[in-house]
């Protein structure tokens, strides 16, 4: 009975049905359990998002498969009752999940005081990227109105045509590695037409300096 209260109680507070108490049968874990109604896929996957999968499996002494299964049970739950609402502003990014060139797509909602994750897809292709969109339909991605990204092509296109008037705000740190790519390029370009006119490359091992004066810039 203990058990089943507390077990009761942390399920109340993950936001999935309540439980109820069925025949004795193999539950999500693959032990006979007295309350199962896949009640307990909340434990597993609670603690799946504070340990890795593998060292959930071994506090609950149970296979890297079962914590899958109870993840996916709990997560699809989730996106079945989820309500969107407006969402204001999205960031989107890509992870890399294997070794070689394996990406996701993410995409949050990062609106002021609601930051969670929307949605996830394979690759970081246009065609990825518009399936956030079919998801969420036309209604809600009109009202999007600031996007953060990366300067990735394919996320600046598909947010282009699916979100026109929205204000798309670039990270700030792919803008600065592009200036700096930008300015190495020139100074190599400088050092070589100078040493061809005999001249020493002084701009060799060094960094251009950008001035404030228009007239040096120019």
């Amino acid at each position: 009975m203990g058990v089943f209260r507390f077990t009761s109680v942390r399920h109340a507070a993950s936001g999935l049905p309540p439980l109820r108490r069925r025949g004795c049968r193999r539950g999500p874990l693959g032990r006979r359990q007295t309350h199962t109604d896949k009640s307990l896929y909340a434990l597993p996957a609670h603690w799946a998002r504070r340990l890795s999968w593998k060292e959930t499996a071994g506090a609950f002494r149970t296979s890297w498969d079962k914590v899958f299964d109870a993840v996916e049970h709990v997560v699809t739950w989730g996106l079945e009752h989820r309500t969107l609402g407006q969402i204001d502003a999205i960031g989107v990014d890509e992870i890399q999940y294997s070794k070689g060139h394996e990406y996701l797509t993410l995409v949050y909602q990062i609106d002021l005081g609601v930051t969670r994750l929307l949605w996830v897809g394979k690759e970081r292709t246009i065609e990825s990227f518009q399936g956030f969109f079919t998801t969420i339909g036309e209604e809600i991605a009109s009202k999007i109105a600031f996007i953060r990204s990366d300067m990735w092509e394919p996320y600046l296109k598909s947010s282009a045509s699916k979100c026109s008037e929205a204000l798309h705000i670039v990270d700030r740190f792919h803008i600065v590695g592009k200036m700096n790519k930008a300015l190495d390029e020139v100074r190599a370009g400088e050092s070589r037409r100078m040493a061809s006119e005999g001249r020493t490359p002084l701009l060799k091992k060094s960094r251009w300096l950008l001035l404030k004066r228009e007239e040096n810039l120019n």
